[in-house]
């Protein structure tokens, strides 16, 4: 239901999503049966191709060319999907949107090549693109998210972190994917810089407010909403924001022990859960989370009149809205 709705608000694109999504599978094909079919399994579990989507949006602020713009929309995708593979590994995580993950239904070695392939096809994609500054601006996205990746294994059930450890984590894991997005289609779409730097502070704002969403849902949301057990987050050892405003509590501190353990019961997961949820940490991070969409509707305020300025309002306020 909730994915229809965001659907819903971007229906009028759906064309050149569809274009979108072909150019995705065709990029994924490869002499390998074996890549090719754990790449398609990849990308036909779903996705709500936010990405993609954000950089359409950006490029409509200028001189809007589909033939153009999937030439930057696709390898933002690419490299949103290698990066989910890898994180599947790191957190030995068996499901995600309710389907077996890639090392689930095959196993580590073939994730990790999948991964590596699709984000090879992503720079291969690239090439397509003459413009020097958009390699530029994928080359260090691609490089942060790396980076992101191995801090996140680094900062596994590490509690003695601070809020400016958890923000820079989550920049380089969505944040970052999100602005790119926005500023490649503004720049594709050769907009005036003004709304280039407009776009790409919106992107970053709004995808710093998804992502605590996201860690919020992880808590909130049932196992059969998120299509994995609640608390997932927590049992791989990744210190989310609500645990960050929780970490002097003693049963989270006992929690988090047992999980770096691999120890944890059944009862154990839901009485954390319970924890959390009636505790006010989830109260704050709703509270963060909105402060970072205040300012990407600043930034939207900010542009120039276009019909899709509601089109990006609406959106920022669905992601702060979104129960998936």
């Amino acid at each position: 239901m909730e994915k229809m709705k965001l659907k819903m608000l971007y229906s009028d694109l759906k064309q050149d999503i569809d274009i979108i999504e072909k150019e995705l599978e065709e990029a994924l094909n490869s002499s390998s049966h074996l890549i090719y079919e754990a790449s398609l399994h990849l990308l036909q579990a779903g996705g709500k191709r936010i990405r993609p989507v954000f950089v359409l949006i950006s490029a409509k602020f200028g001189n809007y060319n589909i033939d153009k713009v999937k030439n930057v929309a696709v390898p933002l995708e690419l490299i949103h999907s290698a990066s989910l593979v890898h994180d599947d590994v790191i957190d030995n995580s068996d499901m995600r949107r309710g389907q077996h993950t890639v090392k689930a239904q095959w196993n580590n070695r073939v994730a990790m090549y999948t991964g590596d392939y699709i984000f090879a096809r992503a720079l291969e994609y690239v090439t397509k693109i003459e413009n020097k500054k958009v390699h530029q601006i994928l080359a260090h996205t691609m490089v942060e998210i790396v980076n992101g990746e191995i801090i996140q294994i680094e900062d596994k059930f590490r509690l003695n972190q601070n809020l400016k450890d958890y923000f820079r984590r989550i920049k380089r894991k969505t944040a970052l994917l999100i602005e790119s997005s926005c500023e490649l289609g503004a720049i594709v779409g050769e907009c005036d810089p003004k709304v280039v730097n407009n776009l790409k502070r919106y992107g970053y704002y709004v995808g710093m407010s998804y992502q605590i969403i996201d860690d919020i849902l992880d808590f909130i949301s049932t196992d059969k909403e998120l299509g994995k057990p609640a608390g997932s987050d927590l049992l791989q050892g990744n210190i989310t924001l609500p645990i960050l405003l929780l970490q002097d509590h003693s049963e989270i501190k006992q929690f988090i022990e047992r999980a770096s353990q691999g120890t944890v019961t059944e009862q154990e997961r839901l009485d954390m859960l319970e924890i959390v949820r009636k505790s006010d940490a989830i109260k704050k991070s709703m509270q963060i989370s909105n402060q970072y969409l205040v300012k990407a509707l600043k930034e939207v305020e900010a542009l120039p009149n276009h019909p899709m300025k509601k089109k990006l309002r609406d959106v920022a306020l669905f992601i702060g809205k979104r129960k998936f």
